[in-house]
């Protein structure tokens, strides 16, 4: 895990970003699918999708589902996660054993730490720009200026020219308009005690605020399996839920830990 801080975060991962483009080259990502037979829309990849803490409180949940839907969409490029210095302070910053337990490997990571959001935003530019980049995750806390129309076009666009997948979570924030693919509401939820009395797993209730294409919307209960690593419906009897799983073995959130909260 690559850790990156001002004044030389934009720098150092240029730097990283071009060792990783003459190394590995663009390899295909997929798209994050519900069980079949369900209505649940793909996770299209290289776009933009907007996620939002339900509360001040789950920002440490919306981090950790934008964590999960990166790993499941890079099919096995490095994820970019950029850090909002503000976020780190309100909800913690990534602990390494934590995110090693979750099945997610430090060399699949690049951690940037930035002081204000013009920065992050930049950050997320270049690094969507990388085809060696499978997917970025950008985490910010509270209202910025710098969140407009603009900025998300320029990161869309950035995505498509790239071929990478972009979660940019907020906490602290209100829903604003932008060029995302799909919004997103993230909450934490109790989780189920495993056998023995086990902690459970991380759990979390997402609910699709809004799609482009005008498609179904709704909620649905997840909690994220260590072993298989996938999102997955908490229990077989429950109603209306999907689980929410790649094509291949994706790693863990490591900011939910046991329990998103």
């Amino acid at each position: 895990m690559n850790i990156y801080s001002q004044p030389d975060a934009l720098a150092a991962l240029k730097t990283r970003l071009e060792a990783l483009d003459r190394a590995g080259g663009r390899r295909a990502g997929v798209g994050v699918r519900a069980g079949s037979g369900d209505a649940f829309a793909p996770v299209a990849a290289g776009v933009l999708h907007d996620l939002y803490a339900a509360a001040p409180a789950d920002a440490v949940a919306v981090n950790a589902f934008g964590l999960g839907m990166a790993l499941a969409v890079a099919g096995g490029r490095p994820i970019v996660w950029g850090l909002h210095e503000m976020m780190a302070q309100e909800a913690g910053r990534p602990h390494g054993p934590g995110l090693h337990e979750m099945g997610l490997s430090p060399r699949d990571l690049l951690l940037v730490r930035t002081r204000d959001v013009p920065t992050l935003l930049a950050v997320g530019e270049e690094a969507l720009r990388s085809s060696a980049v499978g997917a970025v995750l950008l985490s910010a806390w509270g209202e910025a200026r710098a969140f407009n129309l603009t900025a998300s076009r320029r990161l869309a666009l950035a995505a498509e020219t790239g071929g990478g997948t972009l979660f940019l979570a907020r906490a602290g924030a209100l829903p604003c308009p932008s060029a995302a693919e799909t919004r997103w509401s993230v909450a934490s939820c109790a989780s189920e005690p495993l056998e023995g009395g086990a902690p459970g797993r991380p759990s979390f209730s997402s609910t699709l605020l809004r799609r482009r294409d005008g498609g179904a919307t709704g909620t649905w209960i997840m909690e994220w399996d260590r072993e298989q690593r996938i999102f997955r419906p908490p229990s077989p009897l429950s109603g209306g839920v999907v689980p929410l799983a790649a094509q291949r073995p994706a790693a863990a959130p490591g900011a939910a830990g046991r329990r998103a909260a």
